[in-house]
């Protein structure tokens, strides 16, 4: 499943995580993707959307 969303285009993005010992390691940052049924032009379409656009009302979900 693509980790894009497809209305923000919202993707993983890469950063380090610093322990309390300041030893640095690589991490990824991916953002919250739902598979959803949504209405698109009056048709039901499934798409991967972020929550925040969910929650956002960018999307009408069916």
């Amino acid at each position: 499943m693509s980790k894009v969303c497809a209305i923000c285009g919202k993707h993983a993005v890469a950063g380090r995580s610093i322990s309390h010992s300041h030893r640095v390691t690589n991490r990824k940052f991916r953002p919250n993707i739902q598979h959803v049924t949504v209405v698109v032009d009056g048709h039901k379409q499934k798409m991967n959307v972020c929550s925040t656009c969910l929650k956002s009302g960018k999307v009408a979900r069916s």
